[in-house]
């Protein structure tokens, strides 16, 4: 599985403006309602289910990383937004440290197996530092998308 498989070149942000955990997950929305990869109906469930997530422990997962994500039948199939914060925000992530790089991942109600494969997916590419450090250099999405491209095509 590869992370632009499912990840939306529309819904990339490289300068998050939110300073809170739930104003992060609700940017990250806002990207995938405006780039037509989610309807602006389901704006308030999804960001409900993803906080609902959040509740029962920390998306954040280290190393400057959170992956909030949530399943809902709202989305019929596995969708990603990308956030970058220069300033980084508290995620209560179980390192103590602030997160910079963000991977809002939605799946339909009924797909444990994609769902957990992208997880997967992200989580072990993110453990490349040298990866983590590039992705947080990048200015635009052109180069979000240039350099998870390239790391899809070499770690298949």
């Amino acid at each position: 599985m590869q992370i632009m498989d499912f990840l939306s070149k529309k819904a990339i942000i490289t300068d998050i403006k939110s300073t809170k955990k739930e104003d992060v997950i609700k940017e990250l929305v806002d990207a995938l309602v405006l780039s037509g990869d989610i309807e602006k109906r389901h704006r308030s469930k999804l960001n409900e289910v993803l906080m609902a997530r959040e509740a029962l422990g920390s998306t954040a997962i280290g190393q400057g990383i959170a992956i909030p994500h949530a399943k809902s039948d709202c989305v019929t199939n596995l969708i990603a937004a990308f956030g970058l914060s220069k300033k980084g925000i508290d995620f209560d992530s179980l390192d103590g440290e602030s997160a910079y790089i963000f991977f809002l991942l939605l799946a339909p109600q009924d797909s444990a197996g994609p769902h957990l494969k992208a997880l997967a997916r992200i989580s072990r590419l993110l453990k490349d530092k040298y990866f983590r450090d590039t992705l947080r250099a990048c200015i635009d999405d052109k180069s979000v998308i240039k350099i998870i491209s390239q790391e899809d095509e070499k770690k298949i």
